[in-house]
């Protein structure tokens, strides 16, 4: 490992606009709709706030702790929290984060044609951005070309960011977007709620907690969720917490990011869930939600196309900023462990996630899979890993020390050794037993 002076953010606000920028996402604008959608309105919404809340702050402050302890990347971090085969572990999540970034760059590279596609459809309404989704199976050699211009742009914008480093470059982005995303969330939202009929996705969306769906199904994708939305996974919170300063306290950029994670969340909903109610549409319709069923609410609403514009402006920005965080994460992982200058590690892993893009864009049987492994199952897996290092592996003093806990906030130190584990391991094995074994019926 290379031993030199690790870069630290330049101020509070920066270090706030930064860190809820990477945990800011298409989880947040596109999946976070859906997914209220799929598991029965108001008590997923009402699961996922109480998940954040106890678990996502302490899981949080650990991966943070582990990044600062080390001041390294996940790399260096599972090794010096003492992992066992931490180094290994390191340079397996790395490989994760690879795939998993080729894949969300491609969505992204979705999103930058469908802001363009809304544009366009102002002066020409049957321009049909949807040519750049993957065909269920099959092969289509004009969404496959799409797909891979547009996810080139966007590995070439997030490479420009990150090759200035963390103040110069990330911050300062951060600091621009999500201010200018919060804006945007807050316009469409107006837009939203004001529509006739609108009051009823409301309702349905944040009041009508139907007891009955308070299920252990519901609970698990409310947990799934946080975790993928908050950014979770023993990667981008570490190496982002290797840039903290010693003095912050942990307990500070762990609550702000998940109270500006959570509310720009709840805000995306009310931006989406009304405008579908109120146009007879279903909130039921899964991923499509955004790229189906939302352009048909713009195009049937006064001025709908160009709130169509700020729409997919606003996801790609938010997409944008996790994506930056991403390649910070492979970008560090070089950086820390090779004799590669920060520029030829920008250079090897932008090659590096393009090539691996290519494979989900052939089509959705190879998408849904490879988000699934990639997404959702290698973060659950990494967060575990993250929080077992710290409750488990690193010296309890030195533990706490870095947590900022003194003798009462010790609780929260044996949370994170043995609640934050157990919670995600009792939702590993009802996934398990439920989706791929089949032997309990899910409720």
């Amino acid at each position: 490992m290379k031993d030199t002076p690790r870069e630290t953010f330049a101020s509070r606000f920066g270090t706030l606009m930064t860190i809820v920028g990477v945990a800011l996402g298409l989880g947040n604008v596109w999946r976070f709709p859906y997914m209220v959608g799929k598991f029965g309105g108001a008590a997923f919404v009402l699961l996922y706030v109480v998940i954040s809340l106890a678990i996502g702050v302490p899981a949080l402050m650990a991966e943070f702790a582990l990044g600062r302890l080390t001041r390294r990347g996940p790399v260096g971090a599972f090794a010096g929290g003492g992992f066992p085969a931490g180094r290994a572990v390191g340079w397996f999540f790395f490989a994760v984060v690879i795939a998993a970034t080729g894949y969300y760059t491609a969505v992204i590279g979705w999103v930058l044609y469908y802001a363009v596609g809304q544009a366009v459809a102002i002066v020409n309404p049957s321009f049909d951005a949807s040519a750049i989704l993957p065909p269920d199976t099959g092969f289509a050699p004009t969404s496959f070309v799409l797909q891979l211009l547009c996810t080139g742009l966007v590995i070439v914008a997030c490479a420009l960011v990150v090759h200035r480093g963390l103040r110069a470059g990330i911050e300062r982005a951060s600091k621009i977007i999500v201010p200018a995303l919060l804006v945007v969330i807050l316009v469409l939202l107006v837009r939203s709620v004001t529509l006739p009929g609108a009051m009823a996705g409301v309702r349905w969306y944040i009041l009508k907690v139907r007891f009955a769906d308070l299920n252990a199904g519901v609970l698990v994708a409310a947990l799934g969720h946080a975790i993928f939305s908050l950014s979770l996974g023993g990667t981008f919170m570490v190496v982002y917490g290797s840039y903290l300063d010693a003095r912050e306290s942990l307990a500070r950029p762990a609550l702000w990011t998940v109270f500006g994670d959570t509310v720009s969340s709840l805000l995306a909903g009310f931006a989406v869930i009304p405008a579908v109610f109120a146009l007879g549409l279903q909130p039921t319709s899964g991923p499509g939600l955004i790229f189906s069923t939302l352009p048909k609410v713009f195009a049937a609403i006064p001025f709908g196309r160009a709130f169509g514009v700020l729409f997919f402006a606003g996801l790609l920005g938010a997409g944008y900023l996790s994506d930056v965080g991403a390649f910070e994460v492979l970008v560090a992982g070089l950086t820390d462990n090779t004799r590669l200058s920060r520029g030829c590690a920008v250079v090897v892993m932008s090659v590096a996630a393009f090539v691996l893009a290519i494979p989900p864009t052939i089509n959705n049987a190879v998408f849904v899979p490879w988000d699934l492994t990639f997404g959702s199952g290698m973060q659950t897996l990494g967060a575990l890993f993250a929080v077992l290092t710290v409750g488990w592996c690193v010296n309890r003093s030195a533990a706490l020390r870095e947590l900022g806990l003194g003798g009462r906030g010790a609780w929260l130190y044996y949370w994170i050794r043995f609640g934050i584990p157990l919670a995600i391991v009792a939702a590993g094995v009802w996934w398990l037993l439920t989706s791929v074994l089949g032997t309990v019926r899910a409720v």
